[in-house]
């Protein structure tokens, strides 16, 4: 059974994935508060796509992937598998996009946290060991099914607490309080899901298929500089309640003075008939008759 190293690099790759893992908490909670406060079906899948891709793509995968980073077996190199690595990604994003449409339409209650968290637990366990499998060394992997299990149950009850804070927290300290808790379940979820893995690395070394880390380094950081910096945008230039608080004021000003305009319009003097005239000269007006005109 060879070595292995989940820390590599020393506290420098734990400590990233747990400040990406909050980052993205903190992004996806803000996201996942004004699912409920919106006002459109449009709105609410919107809010649902960014909160899903904050939790699923930011707080979970990328988080996932930093810590892989420090992961190393004595004796072998190691390579991933670029579609399965994507594929990951992918069941991160969905299980949580699927778990935030359970508990943020219709009436909330027990049973719809319960199964949103169940639904999104085992996506995020899927996503763990799908990630896992991309792996590819010179080696036989193994896992212990104990803790592959309590893994899988850190994940379900993780994912139902976050969930139900997703839609229960409003305040800003609050906010930033449960994303340092759920900062702390989903590394704990990884390294414990880390901790069933066993690898017996084969005598005979051959060359091992795949992209090395540096390849995916570069553009999975660029990946989530962008995807941060698209998320702060939208949640900066969507409109606040008190926007939309203004614009309701404004317009609710605006109409009554459009009507009194017009009215005024209407009640003035016409002596000379302007206002006849022009309604005559608009394109598509009737032609006056002699009946029009009184005789002389």
């Amino acid at each position: 059974m060879a070595e292995i190293n989940h820390f590599e690099y020393g506290w420098i790759t734990p400590a990233l994935s747990y400040a990406l893992s909050v980052l993205g908490s903190v992004l996806g909670l803000i996201f996942a508060g004004r699912i409920r406060a919106a006002s459109s079906a449009g709105q609410r899948v919107w809010w649902g796509l960014l909160a899903a891709w904050a939790l699923g793509g930011t707080a979970i995968w990328t988080m996932h992937f930093m810590a892989m980073l420090g992961f190393a077996v004595a004796g072998s190199r190691i390579r991933y598998d670029v579609p399965v690595t994507v594929a990951s990604a992918l069941i991160a994003v969905a299980a949580v996009g699927i778990g935030l449409a359970i508990v943020g339409t219709g009436r909330l209650s027990v049973v719809r946290v319960l199964a949103g968290g169940l639904f999104t637990g085992l996506g995020v366990a899927a996503m763990h060991y799908t990630g896992m499998a991309a792996m590819r060394l010179n080696g036989q992997l193994g896992y212990d099914a104990v803790r592959v299990g309590l893994s899988v149950l850190i994940a379900v009850v993780a994912a139902t607490v976050a969930l139900w804070l997703a839609v229960t927290v409003r305040r800003g300290a609050a906010i930033f309080a449960s994303a340092l808790v759920m900062g702390v379940a989903v590394n704990g979820m990884h390294f414990t899901g880390m901790s069933a893995l066993s690898v017996h690395v084969h005598e005979q070394r051959g060359e091992v298929a795949g992209a090395e880390v540096g390849a995916l380094l570069i553009p999975i950081v660029l990946l989530v500089i962008f995807g941060v910096v698209g998320l702060v945008y939208a949640l900066l230039a969507a409109p606040t309640d008190e926007d939309r608080a203004a614009a309701a004021y404004l317009e609710a000003r605006r109409a009554p003075a459009s009507a009194v305009s017009g009215q005024a319009a209407i009640d003035s003097p016409d002596p000379v008939g302007l206002r006849a005239r022009s309604t005559l000269a608009r394109p598509g007006a009737p032609f006056p008759s002699r009946r029009d005109h009184p005789p002389r």
